[in-house]
């Protein structure tokens, strides 16, 4: 029997879904004598390691099949991530490496002491591995791109749909589904390949600005060695700087509970502002040559799915910055304060690592295009300035008092004009003690009890003689005790 091309035969005369089996042969391994793994592996920007991509298509096929419990496959980020970060040099760490960074950390933390109204943690120091550090901070990265994530991946589900020919889309049957666990299989895929990269960049738990691990101080001993190389610095020097920079983050976030979730929040607000235009993925799937996977990288890489932002957007993505960039200007100065009489190179070790937050790295732009979020602190000098301003102004404790509520954070206007911010406060400060005070006289009753005590009072005179010289016919020497009359009796 011919086999009709719109609804081919199984060998059982049993009419089989075009799409399930298309889906089922690329995943499974079937007729795909013209599929070449290493092209597709190029093209989502994957590593062309034949191992790697036998063991990463084996799980997708498995999850294909499977039920997923959201949009997004968070497994196969989990062991992509994993993978990646092992694809390089990732030893693990050390008992002497252990000791060294543990020995760092508590010197930094009696280093910050003098130079910081707030106390210090008591956390145990850790030295992490690259793989450690995802296992760390995974569930954060969840946290934060979990709103993108969905929107990308229901995205990428529907432009799959719309691209579909009309006589397929009516026998799609139980592709549905499979269609659907493709979308967050590719997500899921990128962003693990994404923070597996991240992890050979990062020195430490906290290196880009944000907690990723809750109640965690660390470094990771491989990448403070690869961030020393070519610097020609005692290798002593550069671990005990990035291990006061470690402290401070950790001394803030932890003594300072609100700014964790805090700027967490931020990160989520903005990212769930985020809505992906399908039309931007329809021109894709239109222009691309699937047999050119330079232009689908290429594509992928500059951020093909991330809209223009809305102003509200933009607001929102201000306010991050500024936070980013008041926790960042905070652990540089007091880094800077701790260490300029310690360690001869901390001066150009502050300047190395200012322009790396600047900067970023390869990893952290890959991060952003994917995601559609820069976590870099744009303003990081201007913050410093302030808070050596604040210092100066308030000194140590004033100026670590900034923190002990949300509301009394500095704005952008005021990382713009650094000196004036005392004056701005000080202004904004006297407005709510006015109306503390109006406030309280209001509940006491005060603004009630003034007009009855003044009725019946006349211009100039005071303590009651104007009443007493009324009642008495307005003789100012009459009206006294023991005071005789014009008839010398006495006066009542």
């Amino acid at each position: 029997m011919t086999s009709n091309p719109l609804n081919p035969s199984n060998g059982d005369d049993t009419p089989k879904d075009p799409l399930t089996e298309m889906l089922q042969n690329l995943m499974g391994g079937k007729g795909m004598e013209n599929f070449d793994p290493a092209e597709l592996a190029k093209a989502a920007g994957l590593p062309n390691d034949p191992n790697l991509l036998a063991q990463m298509f084996s799980q997708v096929q498995a999850m294909m099949s499977a039920p997923s419990e959201g949009p997004v496959n968070w497994q196969l980020a989990h062991d992509n991530a994993r993978r990646v970060a092992a694809s390089g040099s990732d030893p693990s760490v050390t008992s002497q490496q252990s000791r060294e960074v543990d020995e760092a950390l508590r010197l930094a933390e009696l280093w910050l002491d003098p130079v910081t109204d707030l106390p210090a943690t008591g956390l145990i120091g850790r030295a992490w591995s690259r793989a450690e550090w995802v296992e760390a901070t995974l569930g954060t990265w969840k946290r934060l791109t979990e709103p993108v994530a969905n929107s990308i991946a229901n995205a990428l589900s529907s432009a799959m749909t719309e691209q579909m020919p009309e006589e397929m889309k009516s026998m799609m049957g139980g592709a549905s589904s499979m269609l659907q666990n493709m979308g967050g299989a590719i997500f899921g895929m990128q962003l693990g390949q994404a923070i597996g990269a991240l992890s050979a960049d990062v020195v430490s738990s906290t290196d880009i600005g944000v907690p990723l691990a809750d109640l965690e101080m660390a470094l990771l001993p491989a990448n403070v060695a690869a961030f020393g190389e070519g610097l020609s610095l005692p290798e002593n020097d550069i671990r005990l700087f990035l291990a006061v920079r470690e402290a401070a983050h950790a001394r803030l976030f932890v003594q300072v509970p609100w700014l964790r979730g805090h700027l967490l929040g931020a990160i989520e607000a903005y990212a769930r502002g985020i809505h992906i235009d399908t039309s931007r993925i329809e021109e894709l799937a239109r222009d691309l040559d699937p047999s050119n996977p330079e232009g689908i990288q290429e594509a992928l890489s500059q951020g093909v799915f991330m809209p223009q932002r809305t102003p509200a957007q933009d607001q929102a993505l201000e306010k991050l910055e500024t936070a980013l960039a008041l926790v960042e200007g905070w652990v540089d100065e007091l880094t800077a304060a701790a260490t300029e009489k310690l360690l001869p190179s901390a001066g150009a070790l502050r300047e190395t690592v200012r322009r790396r937050r600047a900067t970023g790295g390869p990893a952290e732009h890959a991060f952003a295009s994917l995601v559609g979020l820069e976590l870099r602190p744009r303003r990081l000098r201007d913050a410093a300035t302030l808070w050596a301003t604040l210092k100066e102004e308030r000194g140590i404790e004033g100026r670590d008092a900034i923190w002990h509520h949300p509301d009394l954070l500095p704005t952008a206007e005021d990382l713009d004009d650094p000196k004036g911010f005392s004056g701005r406060r000080k202004l904004a400060e006297a407005s709510d003690s006015e109306v503390d005070d109006a406030l309280q006289k209001l509940l006491s009753g005060g603004f009630d009890s003034a007009p009855e005590a003044e009725e019946g009072t006349e211009p100039g005179v005071e303590d009651g003689t104007a009443e007493t010289a009324k009642d008495d016919g307005g003789h100012p020497d009459e009206g006294k005790d023991g005071q005789e009359g014009p008839d010398g009796q006495p006066k009542v």
